[in-house]
Formats: C-alpha cells, structure tokens, sequence
C-alpha cells in the first residue's frame, strides 16, 4: 500500500480528473451532493467560502496496492481501507470521495477531499508524507497485504506508459551510474540507448541543481526515477566509482 499526497487550489481540475477516466467509479461520497460531477465540484466549493484564506483547499491523495492483493481488494475492501487511512491522517469530518481507477495494473483510488472541514477549520498537512509512510505500512502489515519488494521486481511487461519508459529508464541508469566514472561518459552512454540528459540549472547560473532524463517522449526528473538518480546522487555514485578505479 502506497499514498501519494497532492494539494491543490481549485476542485474543478482535481475532481475532473479523477471522474474523468474511463471506467472511473465513484465508490463512496461524504458531504457532497452526487447527482453529477457538477454538483460534485459545486459543493466542495461552497464549502470553501467557510476558509477562504486557505490557497489549497483541495486534498488528493491516491493509494495503490499490488497487483497480487487485486482478487482480494473489493470495491468495499478498497472504501474500508481508504476510510480507516483518512481516520488516521486524521482527516476527518470533512467533504470526500473515493474513485477507483482501472487504467493500470495496480488496483488504486483517489480520494479528493476538503481540507476546510465541515466547521471551516483547517485540517492540517504537518509531516502528511511521513505520517503517510507510517500508515500504510501500518495498514498493508495489518491486513496482510503484500509488500512492495522495490522497482526490481516489478513485471515490466504488465506496465503502461509512461510507467513502462519510467522502469525501463530505472534499468538502464542503475546499469550505467554503476559503471561509469564521470557525466560525459555516463552521458554518451545513455544516449546510445535513447535517453537524453539535461541539467536544471540554479537562475541563470552554471551551478547544477537536478537532472532530467528523457526517453521516447517522456521526460522525469531523475528523482523521480528513483531517488538514487538525483544530481547530487549520481555525481556522488561517479565520485566513488572513480575513487574505486584507483585504489
């Protein structure tokens, strides 16, 4: 079980998207009226006239499981577990819904809710990922669940894009980091095998502050390939690889 926790400014967008997908399914709802998605966006705005101080009001957060937990996670399986997530995040007496999502493997659903509560008070987003972590371990040892066993045991064949160019880009920079001795190497090499590397750069200075990989069209910042793969990372993996050489 893994919780990605995103905020937003405006429920139009956030509520859009997750309604939108095909074979999206609204699964519970909390506090907003449901006769449409209309009427679902128009009652989490109303209640944000209550803080209107408040810049992002909307809560999104997806949980995704393992494929092997799919013939167990039920549509009923997945409110319970989300619901009892949101309690201890303490998210609670506030607007919601749950939608789950049938365009990846993963079984998962997105919950957008208020984070102006139900009495105008804001509901608090301090240390929300480590808390996050916490809880799902928590909540995937609790019921049973399986265990993600990291990027290398993922089946690269069930992935779609972009997560199939993601993996694929996973592999081909934990191979060449590992034997490369400087960027211009390590650069010429990934580009032999169709990934470009571009650098962000602090203002409009020469200082290196991350790294960008792109690969058939897709683009990711390096961290978020993985997070050995930022700058700071890599160039402290080639530091080493050169000290290796001349020992």
């Amino acid at each position: 079980m893994i919780g990605k926790i995103k905020k937003g400014s405006g429920f139009k967008g956030c509520v859009n998207y997750v309604l939108g997908k095909e074979q999206a399914v609204l699964l519970h709802a909390d506090g907003v009226l449901t006769e449409s998605r209309g009427d679902i966006i128009r009652s989490f705005c109303m209640q944000t006239g209550m803080n209107p101080d408040l810049k992002k009001p909307v809560g999104h957060i997806a949980l995704s499981y393992s494929p092997v937990d799919a013939p167990k996670l039920t549509d009923g399986k997945m409110v319970q577990l989300a619901q009892e997530y949101m309690r201890e995040m303490k998210i609670t007496d506030t607007q919601y819904i749950i939608v789950r999502h049938q365009d990846r493997e993963h079984p998962h659903v997105h919950i957008v809710f208020n984070r102006i509560d139900n009495n105008g008070n804001t509901i608090s987003d301090r240390h929300e990922r480590l808390r996050s972590t916490r809880i799902c371990k928590e909540l995937t040892l609790k019921y049973g669940l399986h265990m993600a066993g990291g990027k290398d045991n993922v089946k690269r064949n069930r992935l779609k894009e972009p997560d199939r160019t993601k993996y694929a880009l996973y592999d081909i920079i934990k191979m060449e980091v590992g034997r490369c001795g400087n960027w211009n190497v390590l650069i010429a090499n990934l580009k032999r095998q169709g990934v470009e590397v571009h650098f962000k750069h602090k203002g409009q200075t020469s200082e290196v502050q991350g790294v960008v990989f792109s690969m058939n069209g897709y683009h990711f910042n390096g961290s978020k390939v993985d997070r050995r793969f930022s700058y700071s990372k890599i160039d402290a993996a080639l530091q080493h690889n050169r000290c290796r050489e001349r020992m």
